[in-house]
């Protein structure tokens, strides 16, 4: 029985003349896994599925998949992927993409079944060239799990997709991966990542700057964020006031509405309410997706390009947090 990883990245580089858009990429993916990839625009997500499927050379490092070759995960049906520059035959129907990429592999699924399985019955007998950008998605997908792969790569797989498509997409996803099958997508829905992945890898600038399960992730920005619509007048001297409460880091008011991030959440509504009782509508909520990819992001967009990555540091500017 083989016991390799899913994926193996060791030493991942590569470089488009001057410009390093994957720069050391070390990740291990255990078979059953999903995977989020994020970063910013720019940060090597896209680069680091092509080299993980061969598609691209590396300029130096290497890549496996199930311990070998990837292109010959490939020939064998173990991979999947749907890439933003993947292009279906636009005077085909959906069901004869499908089927013609069925045709291929050894072990596919039935063309009904990677229908149904991507939400693609009802528009089977429609030309690809008629699609929807999200009908185009969800075609999309069917053509890359027809082959019943282990492993799927998914690149930016909602965009496109309204609400309810999204929703819907993520459904059957969760049934594919009940079934023990490894998923990476790269998304810039970073509620995507956060609902539906076991474990994120973030880029910035061709690096992994974090890795862990998405309460792991999160947990980089400390603190927490109290919310609570002010009965009284906004002055620099209550700005200032309120700066001195226990555990306050940062201080903003907009629209009636204040806003603080505390490192001691209960010392400083404790504090708070004793000063002013006045407060309605309190609201204390942990730190998001979002506030960790800025402070993960955002602190390494200002390094030198030969800099080792540093820990993500606090900015105490109010109303802002890095």
């Amino acid at each position: 029985m083989n016991t390799s990883p899913a994926i193996r990245l060791s030493g991942l580089r590569k470089t488009f003349g001057s410009l390093t858009a994957v720069d050391g990429v070390d990740l291990t993916v255990r078979a059953g896994e999903v995977i989020a990839l994020l970063g910013p625009n720019g940060a090597g997500k896209s680069t680091t599925i092509d080299l993980a499927l061969g598609l691209a050379r590396p300029t130096s490092g290497t890549a496996e998949l199930f311990g070998g070759d990837p292109r010959h995960a490939i020939r064998e049906g173990r991979v999947g992927a749907m890439l933003q520059g993947g292009a279906l035959l636009p005077t085909l129907t959906v069901a004869e993409s499908v089927a013609l990429v069925a045709s291929a592999h050894k072990h596919p699924l039935s063309v009904a079944e990677a229908l149904e399985r991507a939400r693609c019955t009802e528009i089977a007998k429609q030309r690809v060239a008629k699609l929807s950008g999200g009908q185009m998605q969800r075609a999309r997908f069917a053509v890359a799990v027809v082959s019943n792969p282990d492993l799927l790569f998914l690149d930016e797989p909602t965009a496109a997709m309204d609400v309810e498509a999204r929703r819907t997409f993520w459904l059957s996803m969760r049934e594919f991966t009940d079934q023990g099958r490894t998923v990476v997508f790269a998304t810039h829905y970073l509620d995507e990542s956060d609902a539906y992945a076991d474990r994120i890898v973030m880029l910035a600038r061709g690096r992994v700057v974090a890795d862990g399960t998405p309460a792991e992730v999160k947990a980089v920005v400390s603190g927490r964020r109290i919310a609570a619509t002010a009965g009284f007048a906004w002055t620099p001297e209550v700005a200032a006031e309120l700066g001195t409460l226990p555990g306050v880091r940062t201080v903003e008011q907009r629209n009636g509405r204040l806003t603080i991030v505390s490192d001691d959440s209960d010392a400083t509504l404790r504090a708070l309410l004793a000063a002013h009782d006045d407060l309605h509508d309190i609201e204390v909520t942990a730190h998001t997706m979002d506030d960790a990819f800025l402070a993960l992001t955002e602190s390494r967009d200002e390094e030198p390009r030969d800099a080792a990555p540093s820990q993500p540091t606090q900015s105490h500017t109010e109303g802002a947090l890095r």
